[in-house]
């Protein structure tokens, strides 16, 4: 069988090589924590604590503020010292739980459930909802909203997306080396929910000892395959994982279970089995510190809330200063201009480079040489779409389809001009959508 795959795509540096062989550290914060209350897309979740409130690691801090949204808990024991603003790492100013950290870590306790497989599908539905699992791949949609689709029983496959294609990142692959037993454990308890699909692990070829261990693990579970999958980004984008791994297409009007899939992030799928299996709700992630501005690129598994200033140093700080800091990779993640911003459920990484290569260059004039065509993933033209954008012209973008963009910035990667593609697809798909929804 072929490696599935998807048309168009690029082939960036990929940097692993930094972090890759660097095993999971687990890592104390000592500084104040802080847990911005909307750390996933929905409501922000309600504070549950007052300032001058004792917490301990694992208790909830802030409950779901409806449906689509997600509790918060503790993951230092503390004392509350207030409740107000903070920059979070797309800029904006969220309202948020700042804990001082006793660094007692006094916590809680857990109740394990010996047998989930006597839980029942409403059971499972209410720990993963309790523990407040979001998507942590990035999008942070609540992870209970996903798994309760109105046809569950239409879903034909459960996909983990293990293809980890933003370069630099390597947290998903020392999960899958270190603890791949949690993450098959994971992917049995969301399966529990869905009569009728398969689960697939879709990892990119260029993690052969990821496949070949996974392969081993799956080899007696009728249910659970591994799939190698071409390396090339955006691989691990929802709507071409889905297509390499089932020949299905979605647009952005429809979602996965229209298609009949669920996608689910490494670690997602062990957070799901740390609160279904282990009790616990989630207060920690694995989170890669890299790039060539670093003296000592890890992977440390860390406490949500913890300051990524902490993270840097111990890291052991910066070889020489970087000139562009990114929380994510380099494709889809969001520049920062200053160190002080807590981690949250959604960090997956923290770049830091010894140049900025994107402001090294002056956009020019398309020069109509189709690359931008040629590599998108969701077959629309990015430099049309994109003179829409600067133009202001919402009628054209929308026929043109520029809301099927999936912001990837592959266009942008490609373009020899150096025209900032994406970002200006991105902006007026904003305002599009914002439009929209005031009709």
């Amino acid at each position: 069988m072929g490696l599935g795959t998807f048309k168009g795509g690029i082939h960036p540096y990929d940097g692993k090589e930094l972090s890759k062989d660097k095993p999971i550290q687990e890592v104390l914060p000592k500084g104040d924590m802080v847990y911005p209350l909307s750390q996933h897309i929905g409501a922000p979740a309600t504070p549950l604590v007052a300032v001058g409130d004792t917490v301990l690691k694992g208790q909830k801090i802030a409950e779901a503020g409806g449906f689509v949204s997600a509790p918060i808990y503790a993951s230092a024991s503390g004392t509350v010292k207030a409740i107000e603003p903070r920059r979070v790492v797309v800029g904006d100013m969220v309202n948020s739980i700042v804990v001082e950290n006793d660094g007692e870590f006094r916590s809680v306790e857990f109740t394990e459930t010996e047998d989930v497989t006597s839980l029942s599908k409403e059971e499972v539905i209410g720990k993963i909802k309790e523990a407040g699992i979001v998507g942590m791949g990035g999008a942070g949609f609540p992870t209970h909203v996903k798994l309760s689709p109105k046809e569950p029983e239409k879903i034909d496959y459960v996909i983990a997306n293990c293809a980890e294609c933003e370069p630099y990142l390597t947290s998903d692959y020392r999960r899958m080396l270190e603890e791949p037993e949690k993450l098959i454990g994971g992917m049995k308890i969301v399966l529990q929910l869905f009569d009728n699909a398969k689960g697939v692990l879709g990892i990119e070829d260029n993690k052969p000892d990821c496949i070949k261990l996974l392969t081993e693990l799956v080899k007696d579970e009728p249910r659970i395959e591994v799939m190698a999958l071409k390396t090339k980004y955006p691989q691990g984008s929802e709507r071409q994982l889905i297509y390499a791994v089932s020949g299905r297409a979605i647009n952005a009007s429809m979602l996965p279970a229209d298609a009949g899939c669920i996608v689910d992030n490494v670690d997602t799928l062990v957070a799901v089995y740390n609160a279904v299996k282990l009790g616990k709700p989630l207060m920690h992630r694995i989170v890669t510190i890299t790039g060539n501005a670093v003296n000592n690129p890890a992977n440390f598994s860390v406490c949500i809330g913890t300051n990524f200033s902490e993270l840097v140093e111990m890291a052991g700080g910066f070889r020489t200063q970087p000139k562009k800091i990114i929380s994510g990779g380099p494709m889809m993640g969001f520049a920062m201009f200053h160190l002080d911003i807590p981690t949250t459920k959604t960090t997956s990484a923290l770049l830091c480079l010894t140049e900025d290569e994107v402001a090294q260059y002056e956009p020019s004039a398309c020069i109509n040489c189709a690359r931008c065509v040629e590599v998108c993933p969701s077959r629309i033209v990015p430099s049309r779409l994109a003179d829409y954008s600067e133009n202001y012209q919402e009628e054209l973008f929308e026929k043109w389809n520029g809301l099927e963009c999936i912001e990837c910035g592959s266009c942008s990667f490609i373009c020899p001009a150096k025209r900032q593609l994406a970002q200006a697809i991105k902006s007026m798909k904003k305002t599009v959508l914002a439009n929209k929804r005031k009709k």
